[in-house]
């Protein structure tokens, strides 16, 4: 019969693709994990890894294996959690990934109301672009993190957290009605602010401007919000973002702003966590709260495009 010990350093060998980082990833020896992934593989009766120049290389039964191991340690997890909240009631600490996108407008009405409801639980927001934060839930430093949607990851479960429009950002004027939908082969030539190759979301603007015949005179890289935002409030250059990064009344002042139709161009964006455990009673609460958050501001863009907005 195998133990939690077993399934823990199976997986770590699995995801690390190495016993001697398996090793140092659950304190344990590599000859120890070497051991106890030989007895598994005696007990089944056939190979789980094939091993080569150090490496060790998952076959198909441990890929099955692997799975039905992870919805072991989310089962255990959540039965300890049970009775940790029946122990102590819903407090603690939770930390939590989100990309710049998502706390421009939807993290600080977040943080009021659950604050209010649960002022004993301390929340610890983090601000980085995906990569980051996927490495943060990976190693263990985040509860969950919010990023664009991502291929499947070894280590990560994740779910559709919201659906939001991309919108035209650019100066405020009489030219362009603030929230009205923008085709955006009408608008060209034009001189667009875009993130840098490395952010997730540069290829699809790429592909859409090349798709859709969108002339573009000039394009600017830049990866920091804040400046963007700045030099389009400005200037006559422009920029593509999120919707539910542009939900602030105060936009209007600054910024015309329009869903992108004909065709809509949208994200997916989904909550990240580690594949080993479940969530506590209050980052799952906190989540809630930062998706009914999401979903107010998504509602600003409903009559543009039709949103999904799921948990």
């Amino acid at each position: 019969m195998e133990t939690l010990r077993d399934i823990r350093l199976f997986v770590a060998a699995y995801e690390e693709r190495s016993f001697t980082s398996a090793a140092e990833r659950e304190n344990a020896t590599q000859s120890g994990v070497s051991q106890h992934i030989r007895k598994l593989e005696d007990r089944a009766g056939l190979p789980l890894f094939l091993r080569a120049g150090g490496k060790v290389i998952p076959t198909p039964a441990a890929d099955v294996f692997y799975r039905r191991c992870l919805d072991v340690l989310r089962t255990h997890h959540a039965a300890r959690e049970c009775l940790r909240q029946f122990r102590q009631g819903m407090h603690g600490e939770i930390t939590v990934g989100l990309m710049p996108t998502m706390t421009r407008c939807a993290l600080a009405p977040a943080l009021a109301r659950f604050l209010a409801e649960s002022p004993n639980v301390l929340v610890r927001p983090v601000e980085a672009y995906s990569a980051i934060l996927t490495e943060q839930v990976l190693s263990g430093q985040l509860d969950f993190a919010i990023v664009p949607a991502l291929p499947a990851t070894p280590g990560i479960a994740s779910h559709l957290f919201a659906h939001t429009p991309e919108v035209l950002v650019s100066a405020r004027s009489d030219e362009r009605q603030h929230r009205a939908a923008v085709r955006l082969a009408d608008c060209g030539p034009l001189k667009v602010i875009v993130p840098g190759q490395q952010n997730t979301r540069r290829r699809t603007l790429d592909t859409y401007f090349s798709a859709n015949g969108i002339a573009i005179e000039q394009r600017l890289e830049m990866d920091s919000m804040f400046a963007t935002l700045d030099l389009v409030s400005r200037s006559d250059w422009v920029t593509i973002l999120p919707g539910v990064l542009m939900g602030s009344p105060d936009d209007a002042e600054r910024y015309s702003v329009g869903a992108l139709v004909d065709p809509p161009l949208g994200l997916d964006l989904v909550v990240i966590q580690s594949a080993h455990s479940t969530l506590s009673a209050a980052a799952e609460a906190f989540l809630v709260t930062l998706g009914e958050e999401t979903a107010r501001v998504n509602r600003i863009w409903a009559g543009s495009q039709h949103l999904a907005i799921s948990r």
